[in-house]
């Protein structure tokens, strides 16, 4: 029989090029709900409002109507395995606004009625969630709104977990519909280490009125797809205070959407070199390393992307991944791949299944592959190599059978 063949590194090369679309898609369909909310103690973790089912798991809405709650549930983990601190709260975040629903419990476990409150009470979840005065109104600040759901109650909104001293994966509630499966999955737990970068830069609030104006400018035109006009205001911001990091960033943005390149990674370089620590400027490189298929620069830069947020970015690690297979480091790759996997717990960059796939083939690991590949296609069903890749894995699934044979 024929052993299956990897994918050329080119060609691989180009079906990432369509990473942007894989990272909009939603967490997978059918997951099945989470254990038991209910805590050793007999106290439900997390529920609040709504009639639980009799496993503690609330009933999904099968007829929706606005003025009834909805239901979301899910668990919370620690990346590393470690035992989950106590007290994570679960927080509703709509722009600035943000509001704790519930808590996980013992376990990680939580489930929520995000509609069952209609008191108009927003908490200040940053401090101790009591409420908090002088809030700007926004989706929270609706008491209309909050007492209903429809299709779009939560455009703009996340769900994510907190306690102090951890950072959370977020949740786009935005795109969830009244029917979809209640369960939103896994929220991982990443603890903040010391050495580790921030998306938020200090030279921010160093950054003198004026740039700090032209900034907001820059950004609010852009919003209006003003792009050119845009640009020239964040010019502005840069050159009234040279080591404004966002200023930079934002700048470099602007450029490559305008297909200016050169210019773009210029300014990315002057905010790394205004602040090291900030992460979004070595996310924007890699793009452009990216497209124009520098894969020593894109492993590069994607290290250094890592070693600052080995969290917040499971995209990273698979470019890292991507990297690497193009420069004939396979073991490099898969353990890149493996982390972008294990982060990527909502299956938004599916292309890591497909990468795997790759590289167990190569080692004639038929099984695992066709397992990685399978994944693939039910992750991204509608891909446009989906055909063949459903071949290569009948292939794969013949090859294994082989292999697993008597001989």
């Amino acid at each position: 029989m024929a052993i299956p063949n990897g994918f050329p590194a080119a060609l691989l090369a180009v079906g990432i090029l369509l990473l942007p679309v894989a990272l909009g898609q939603q967490s997978r369909p059918g997951s099945s709900p989470p254990p038991s909310s209910t805590s050793p103690g007999g106290n439900p973790g997390g529920t609040r409002g709504g009639t639980p089912s009799p496993n503690n798991q609330p009933t999904p809405n099968a007829n929706p109507n606005p003025n009834r709650p909805w239901f979301i549930s899910g668990v919370v983990t620690l990346d590393d395995g470690s035992v989950l601190p106590l007290n994570v709260a679960l927080v509703l975040a709509c722009g600035i606004t943000t509001r704790i629903e519930g808590y996980a419990n013992s376990k990680g476990y939580f489930s929520l009625d995000l509609g069952s409150r209609n008191d108009g009470v927003l908490q200040d979840a940053s401090t101790s969630g009591l409420g908090a005065a002088g809030v700007p109104p926004g989706p929270l600040g609706d008491t209309s709104g909050i007492s209903g759901i429809n299709d779009r109650q939560w455009l703009g909104c996340e769900l994510k977990a907190q306690v102090a001293g951890y950072q959370s994966q977020r949740v786009d509630l935005g795109m969830r519909r009244a029917l979809d499966n209640p369960d939103v999955g896994t929220i991982l737990l990443h603890r903040i280490a010391a050495t580790e970068g921030k998306t938020v830069s200090a030279t921010t609030l160093a950054a003198p009125k004026g740039a700090r104006k032209s900034l907001q400018k820059g950004l609010d035109l852009e919003k209006k797809r003003k792009i050119a006009e845009a640009q020239a205001s964040l010019k502005e911001a840069v050159d009234a205070y040279p080591r404004f990091a966002e200023g930079w960033f934002e700048l470099g943005r602007v450029q490559a959407v305008q297909g200016q390149f050169d210019a773009a990674r210029e300014s990315f370089d002057h905010a790394i070199q205004s602040d090291s620590g900030y992460v979004p400027p070595y996310i924007e490189i890699s793009k452009l390393e990216l497209r124009a298929q520098k894969w020593q620069e894109l492993a590069d830069i994607t290290d250094k992307a890592v070693r600052l947020d080995p969290f917040g970015f499971p995209q990273e690690f698979f470019l890292n991944a991507v990297a690497n297979y193009n420069l004939h480091r396979v073991d490099a790759a898969e353990q890149s791949a493996r982390r972008a996997e294990k982060l990527d717990t909502r299956h938004q960059i599916p292309q890591v299944s497909h990468l795997l796939g790759t590289i167990l083939a190569d080692r004639h690991d038929f099984a695992g592959a066709a397992a990685e590949m399978r994944d693939y296609l039910k992750f991204a069903p509608q891909a446009t190599d989906a055909a063949a890749v459903r071949s290569q894995l009948d292939e794969l699934e013949k090859a294994a059978a082989g292999a697993a044979a008597p001989q």
